[in-house]
């Protein structure tokens, strides 16, 4: 997935380099790679199907914000790598030995695919790092920012979306030089004829200036300066947070309303500072791994190679978390989630019913109007202003289960629950 090789394990088996076997490092390498194919594929089958998720909940009509463009974008370019990597580990660690070098595992046709996959996952990777990047930036100018209506917008998401065209563009054009530092050549491997990935010689007096430009390139604009942007900017977004605090203290005291727990800050704010520092602890490693394997002889064969699947795994798990993130810190996102999940689930039964003749159309129709009703205004706002719909619908559904739709609004965590959903919204964060 990272640069050249961090995809492939042990590096001997695809340019005939020997690796240090008796070094601890090495030994640990061996180990995990024998496991590393199926832990791997379970992070990909979590994340694809969650990334999916994410992409049909930010991408409804009340939900679209600059923050959400970015974050749908991000989802997008986070599956797309998984996608990829789901033929490559289950071709060179599932269905052959990990450390095999055959003509059966490698033939010319899944060599290609692991260039493909090597150059495609490094780019949709690079994208997602910068998208990151451009999250901290559009969420400190938001905060910055006093203005407000449809108007500003409209006029932030034109901004998200050409800055998701520049960034997508400007990766395509940081890895050139990747793409072209990466070929295939033909081993001999006793009576068999293998394909292998040429030798890059990183690291030694041999390599090419095509290959340390490439090095150079992609560790500092695909590493450390995204990194560094990430650090300045969510600083900045750090400092913004007591300044939140002191404004939702002022608006709780003006309620009347007497904290008992401690007063949560911006959730969205939250939110993003953790999924950039979820970017920071799988990318800067990497990043500075990158730099020590030009300037260092031997530390690529000897420190980079044996620690790739360890960073294929963070950065896996890094584009299957957002989904677990967006639940537990999005309250619009888990309540768009389950209103999708309602609306289908409603629209299947609703066709079985009417299949199987049983008649009960007026209690799926109740059961879809009172769905609508289960956020707390939504259903004041039903009762107060077409009582009899309301009474009609209570006729087909029992009071019980009525009432646990309706909860009380006035207790001290609603009261601050509303209220940050007023500041949320102000900030224009669904």
């Amino acid at each position: 997935m990272e640069f050249l090789n961090n995809t492939t394990f042990s590096y001997e088996i695809w340019t005939g380099s020997q690796l240090n076997d008796h070094d601890a490092l090495t030994t640990f390498s061996l180990a995990y790679g024998k496991i590393h194919g199926y832990v791997s594929l379970l992070v990909c089958f979590f994340g694809i199907p969650t990334n999916i998720i994410n992409i049909t909940v930010l991408t409804r009509k009340h939900m679209q914000t600059s923050i959400n463009l970015i974050l749908t974008w991000m989802a997008v370019s986070d599956m797309l790598t998984m996608v990829t990597y789901v033929p490559f580990v289950v071709h060179f660690y599932i269905q052959y030995g990990t450390y095999e070098l055959s003509a059966e595992k490698n033939t010319k046709i899944w060599m290609e695919y692991l260039l493909f996959h090597i150059n495609f996952s490094a780019l949709t990777h690079t994208i997602s790092i910068w998208l990151g990047v451009s999250l901290a930036i559009f969420r400190y100018m938001h905060l910055q920012s006093s203005e407000t209506g449809n108007l500003v917008h409209v006029r932030r998401i034109i901004r998200a979306r050409i800055a998701i065209f520049v960034i997508i563009a400007c990766s395509v054009l940081l890895m050139i030089p990747n793409f072209m530092s990466t070929s295939l050549e033909l081993k001999a491997n006793t009576s068999e004829i293998v394909y292998i990935i040429e030798d890059t010689n990183i690291g030694t007096p041999n390599i090419t200036l095509i290959n340390f430009v490439n090095m150079c390139i992609y560790s500092a604009f695909a590493k450390f300066v995204p990194c560094l942007l990430m650090i300045v900017f969510g600083g900045l977004l750090l400092r913004t947070l007591d300044m939140q605090v002191r404004v939702r203290r002022k608006r709780m005291t003006k309620l009347g309303v007497i904290m008992t727990r401690p007063l949560h800050t911006s959730r969205t704010t939250v939110l993003l500072l953790i999924v950039m520092i979820l970017f920071l602890i799988t990318e800067l490693p990497q990043g500075i791994l990158i730099v020590l394997s030009l300037f260092k002889s031997g530390f690529f064969l000897d420190v980079y190679i044996p620690l790739g699947d360890v960073m294929d795994i963070l950065a896996l798990v890094n584009n299957a978390i957002n989904f677990v993130l967006y639940c537990s810190m999005n309250r619009e996102f888990r309540r768009t989630l389950v209103r999708i999940l309602r609306t289908r689930g409603l629209k299947h039964y609703r066709t079985h019913a009417h299949t199987n003749g049983t008649g009960t159309e007026l209690v799926t129709e109740a059961a879809q109007k009172l769905s609508v009703m289960v956020d707390n205004q939504a259903c004041n706002e039903t009762i107060s202003k077409d009582p009899q719909e309301t009474a009609n619908v209570m006729t087909m559904v029992s009071a019980t289960e009525l009432s646990t739709l309706i909860e009380p609004k006035h207790t001290e965590e609603n009261i601050q629950d509303i209220n940050e959903k007023i500041f949320d919204d102000n900030e224009e964060v669904k």
